[in-house]
Protein backbone atom coordinates (compact mmCIF):
# COMPACT_ATOMS: atom_id res chain seq x y z
CA UNK A 1 0.00 0.00 0.00
CA UNK A 2 1.14 3.31 -1.01
CA UNK A 3 0.92 5.83 1.94
CA UNK A 4 0.77 9.75 1.54
CA UNK A 5 0.81 12.50 4.02
CA UNK A 6 -0.32 15.95 2.99
CA UNK A 7 0.76 18.66 5.03
CA UNK A 8 0.10 22.39 5.78
CA UNK A 9 0.68 24.55 9.13
CA UNK A 10 -2.80 23.87 11.16
CA UNK A 11 -4.18 20.64 9.41
CA UNK A 12 -7.55 22.60 8.79
CA UNK A 13 -7.74 24.25 5.71
CA UNK A 14 -5.06 22.92 2.95
CA UNK A 15 -4.08 19.64 4.03
CA UNK A 16 -7.27 17.79 4.96
CA UNK A 17 -8.89 19.74 1.69
CA UNK A 18 -6.12 17.78 -0.34
CA UNK A 19 -6.36 14.81 1.46
CA UNK A 20 -10.67 14.45 1.22
CA UNK A 21 -9.67 15.66 -2.46
CA UNK A 22 -7.21 12.84 -3.28
CA UNK A 23 -9.05 10.36 -1.76
CA UNK A 24 -12.20 11.01 -3.96
CA UNK A 25 -10.41 10.76 -6.68
CA UNK A 26 -8.35 7.48 -5.85
CA UNK A 27 -11.54 5.78 -4.91
CA UNK A 28 -13.15 6.89 -8.26
CA UNK A 29 -10.12 5.25 -10.14
CA UNK A 30 -10.19 2.39 -8.00
CA UNK A 31 -7.06 2.46 -6.17
CA UNK A 32 -8.92 2.56 -2.34
CA UNK A 33 -7.41 -0.47 -1.42
CA UNK A 34 -3.78 0.54 -3.18
CA UNK A 35 -3.59 3.76 -1.53
CA UNK A 36 -3.89 5.80 1.27
CA UNK A 37 -4.29 9.44 2.64
CA UNK A 38 -4.13 11.57 5.66
CA UNK A 39 -3.04 14.79 6.47
CA UNK A 40 -1.80 16.73 9.22
CA UNK A 41 0.14 20.27 10.35
CA UNK A 42 3.40 20.77 11.62
CA UNK A 43 1.84 23.34 14.20
CA UNK A 44 -0.20 21.65 17.49
CA UNK A 45 -2.91 25.00 16.90
CA UNK A 46 -5.53 22.88 15.77
CA UNK A 47 -5.41 19.21 17.17
CA UNK A 48 -8.17 17.56 17.45
CA UNK A 49 -10.08 19.82 15.83
CA UNK A 50 -13.03 19.59 12.79
CA UNK A 51 -11.64 21.35 9.41
CA UNK A 52 -12.37 25.20 9.04
CA UNK A 53 -16.04 25.31 8.22
CA UNK A 54 -14.93 26.87 5.14
CA UNK A 55 -12.88 24.32 3.65
CA UNK A 56 -15.87 22.19 5.04
CA UNK A 57 -18.70 23.89 2.75
CA UNK A 58 -15.88 24.69 -0.37
CA UNK A 59 -15.12 20.57 -0.35
CA UNK A 60 -19.44 20.00 -0.08
CA UNK A 61 -20.06 22.56 -3.57
CA UNK A 62 -17.36 20.59 -5.24
CA UNK A 63 -19.02 17.04 -4.17
CA UNK A 64 -16.15 16.17 -1.67
CA UNK A 65 -16.95 14.94 1.81
CA UNK A 66 -14.44 15.62 4.31
CA UNK A 67 -13.93 13.35 7.58
CA UNK A 68 -11.18 14.04 9.60
CA UNK A 69 -9.79 15.81 12.94
CA UNK A 70 -6.52 17.96 13.26
CA UNK A 71 -3.27 16.30 14.52
CA UNK A 72 0.35 17.49 14.21
CA UNK A 73 3.45 15.57 11.73
CA UNK A 74 4.63 12.75 14.16
CA UNK A 75 7.98 11.56 13.82
CA UNK A 76 6.32 7.87 13.53
CA UNK A 77 5.20 9.39 9.94
CA UNK A 78 8.45 9.65 8.30
CA UNK A 79 8.66 5.83 8.88
CA UNK A 80 4.60 5.11 8.11
CA UNK A 81 4.19 7.35 5.07
CA UNK A 82 6.03 6.72 1.55
CA UNK A 83 5.21 10.53 0.45
CA UNK A 84 5.20 13.62 2.02
CA UNK A 85 3.63 16.58 0.28
CA UNK A 86 3.73 19.81 1.58
CA UNK A 87 1.32 23.01 0.81
CA UNK A 88 3.99 25.15 0.86
CA UNK A 89 7.85 26.30 1.64
CA UNK A 90 7.71 26.96 4.93
CA UNK A 91 6.32 23.97 6.37
CA UNK A 92 8.48 22.12 3.82
CA UNK A 93 11.37 23.36 5.77
CA UNK A 94 9.40 22.14 9.76
CA UNK A 95 9.10 18.84 7.74
CA UNK A 96 12.65 18.78 7.28
CA UNK A 97 14.06 20.36 10.19
CA UNK A 98 11.70 17.57 12.24
CA UNK A 99 13.26 14.89 9.48
CA UNK A 100 16.37 15.63 11.26
CA UNK A 101 16.00 16.30 15.00
CA UNK A 102 14.67 12.36 15.11
CA UNK A 103 17.02 11.31 12.89
CA UNK A 104 14.63 9.76 10.31
CA UNK A 105 14.66 10.31 6.64
CA UNK A 106 11.23 12.24 5.05
CA UNK A 107 11.15 9.90 1.99
CA UNK A 108 9.75 11.44 -1.38
CA UNK A 109 9.14 15.18 0.17
CA UNK A 110 7.69 17.61 -1.86
CA UNK A 111 5.58 20.57 -2.76
CA UNK A 112 2.46 20.14 -3.45
CA UNK A 113 2.28 22.37 -6.71
CA UNK A 114 5.47 20.64 -8.46
CA UNK A 115 2.88 18.27 -9.63
CA UNK A 116 0.71 20.79 -11.66
CA UNK A 117 1.48 21.43 -14.87
CA UNK A 118 2.46 24.90 -15.40
CA UNK A 119 2.45 26.35 -11.73
CA UNK A 120 1.99 30.28 -11.32
CA UNK A 121 4.01 29.50 -7.78
CA UNK A 122 5.29 26.68 -5.80
CA UNK A 123 3.09 27.37 -2.80
CA UNK A 124 -0.45 27.03 -2.23
CA UNK A 125 -1.76 29.65 -0.55
CA UNK A 126 -3.27 29.97 2.63
CA UNK A 127 -6.72 30.93 2.94
CA UNK A 128 -7.21 30.87 6.65
CA UNK A 129 -7.73 34.87 6.70
CA UNK A 130 -9.68 35.15 3.37
CA UNK A 131 -12.97 34.77 2.66
CA UNK A 132 -14.65 31.87 0.67
CA UNK A 133 -13.10 32.64 -2.59
CA UNK A 134 -9.38 31.40 -1.52
CA UNK A 135 -11.30 28.34 -0.52
CA UNK A 136 -12.52 27.53 -3.73
CA UNK A 137 -9.22 29.22 -5.54
CA UNK A 138 -7.30 26.13 -3.40
CA UNK A 139 -9.53 23.72 -4.20
CA UNK A 140 -8.99 24.14 -7.90
CA UNK A 141 -4.86 24.40 -7.38
CA UNK A 142 -5.05 21.44 -5.35
CA UNK A 143 -7.84 19.67 -7.61
CA UNK A 144 -4.83 19.93 -10.54
CA UNK A 145 -1.55 19.47 -8.95
CA UNK A 146 -3.60 16.02 -7.28
CA UNK A 147 -4.11 14.69 -10.90
CA UNK A 148 -0.07 15.53 -11.88
CA UNK A 149 0.48 13.76 -8.69
CA UNK A 150 -1.86 10.61 -9.20
CA UNK A 151 -0.41 10.73 -12.85
CA UNK A 152 3.36 10.12 -11.19
CA UNK A 153 2.01 7.91 -8.59
CA UNK A 154 0.31 5.56 -11.97
CA UNK A 155 3.91 5.90 -13.76
CA UNK A 156 6.02 4.89 -10.79
CA UNK A 157 3.58 2.21 -9.46
CA UNK A 158 2.02 -0.15 -10.87
CA UNK A 159 -1.75 0.49 -9.66
CA UNK A 160 -4.68 -1.28 -11.46
CA UNK A 161 -8.01 -0.02 -10.64
CA UNK A 162 -11.08 1.30 -13.60
CA UNK A 163 -10.63 3.53 -16.11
Amino acid sequence: MIKVLFVCLGNICRSPLAEALFSHKICHKGYREQVFADSCGTSDYHIGELPDERAMNCARRNGIEMDHRGRQLHRTDFRNFDYLIAMDQSNLENIMQLSQKVGIPAKNLHLMREFQLAPEFLEVPDPYYGGEDGFQKVFEILDEALDGFIGELEKNHRLNGIS
